[in-house]
């Protein structure tokens, strides 16, 4: 049975493998797709994985692409939504439906500014604490 994600995610440019096991994790629990946008920080070669210990690995939809455009191509229904902790939009105040896709960024960096701000009624943070 073939069936749609109920969501898709973005990694842009990924930079710690343990991360995106976790996140990769999250997906197969949802019935998400993962998307890898590079460079990557990591190799996501089958000695890698097994190395990280990712042994659901085989029952993640995942691809690994160039760059944010390949995705936007490849991906039916385009509804994103851009994390980052600039954004002034709290992820709970949005509505998500079925097939939308969540953007996040590098860990140190984030996503490219120019994203945010060509994106920015579409921007949504995660609050943090201060500390």
């Amino acid at each position: 049975m073939n069936m749609s994600p109920t969501l898709h995610i973005i990694l842009h440019q990924p930079e710690i493998p343990q991360n995106t096991g976790n996140i990769g994790r999250t997906c197969v629990a949802l019935g998400a797709k993962l998307w890898l946008v590079r460079p990557l920080g990591f190799a996501v070669d089958e000695k890698h994985l097994r190395r990280a210990g990712l042994d659901y690995w085989q029952h993640l939809n995942w691809s690994v692409v160039d760059d944010l455009q390949d995705a936007i191509r490849q991906i039916p229904i385009w509804n994103p939504w851009f994390f980052s902790k600039t954004a002034t939009q709290l992820y709970t105040d949005v509505v998500y439906r079925p097939g939308d896709t969540l953007i996040f960024g590098r860990e140190t960096t984030g996503l490219p500014r120019r994203m945010l701000r060509d994106n920015t009624e579409r921007s949504v943070r995660i609050p943090i604490r201060p500390q």
